[in-house]
């Protein structure tokens, strides 16, 4: 049976969940601006599986309507399931959404899921919001190493260039995949500063962060 618009929305109406899980899969099938008019439908749905694959197809289809999208986006951040709010959290920065800034602020300072703090957190690097730094420093005490990961990689993609001062310590972390994502932001910051700190990653007897802190050098 080919896809239509129709057979998708008969699968999104049905009562079946795995009717409804497919529609919104076949959703990417179809020309982005219908699929965005259905996906609308699918992120209200009972079923928060449902909702979730549907909200995360908003990196793609958000396009179509961007004010649309960050309204739309902006209530699923309050949805009651952490999975949906980490969604809607990733697509407002994939679609780099900065007016939702201070949506992401208020959520991040009231959530106790670390998958929300992580995916406000890498949104903060895609919006390149220069609020976001003071945000960035906080997370990188936070208990979780993904969310501290997450912040070291912001700063980069941030480009403040404050955050060489603050990233130096953790050039000396005992978790070597924390010291491979600060030899990437100091990279891509790039300034006289971060040199040093470098060149002594260049030796880090893990070969991949050596080989990392090498690629911003001459």
């Amino acid at each position: 049976m080919s896809i239509t618009p129709e057979t998708v929305q008969k699968k999104l109406e049905s009562e079946d969940l795995g009717d409804r899980l497919r529609g919104v899969n076949e959703i990417r099938q179809l020309e982005p601006a219908i699929g965005f008019e259905l996906v609308q439908s699918a992120i209200k749905d009972k079923n928060a599986r449902v909702r979730y694959s549907a909200v995360s197809q908003f990196d793609t289809l958000g396009g179509q309507d961007l004010d649309k999208s960050l309204n739309l986006l902006r209530e699923l951040l309050q949805d009651p399931e952490a999975d949906v709010q980490a969604a809607a959290a990733d697509c407002l920065g994939g679609l780099k959404l900065v007016a939702a800034f201070d949506d992401l602020q208020q959520l991040y300072q009231s959530t106790n899921e670390w998958i929300v703090k992580l995916s406000v957190i890498a949104a903060l690097g895609e919006l390149g919001e220069p609020r976001g730094f003071e945000m960035l420093v906080r997370a990188l005490s936070d208990d979780n190493d993904l969310v501290k990961t997450a912040a070291i990689s912001s700063m980069g993609e941030l480009g403040n260039t404050q955050a060489v001062a603050v990233l130096a310590p953790f050039a000396s972390d005992s978790d070597w995949q924390i010291r491979y994502r600060v030899a990437q932001a100091l990279n891509r910051l790039g300034t006289p500063e971060a040199k040093p700190i470098l060149e002594n990653l260049e030796n880090d007897e893990v070969e991949a962060v050596a080989e990392e802190a090498k690629k911003g050098q001459p």
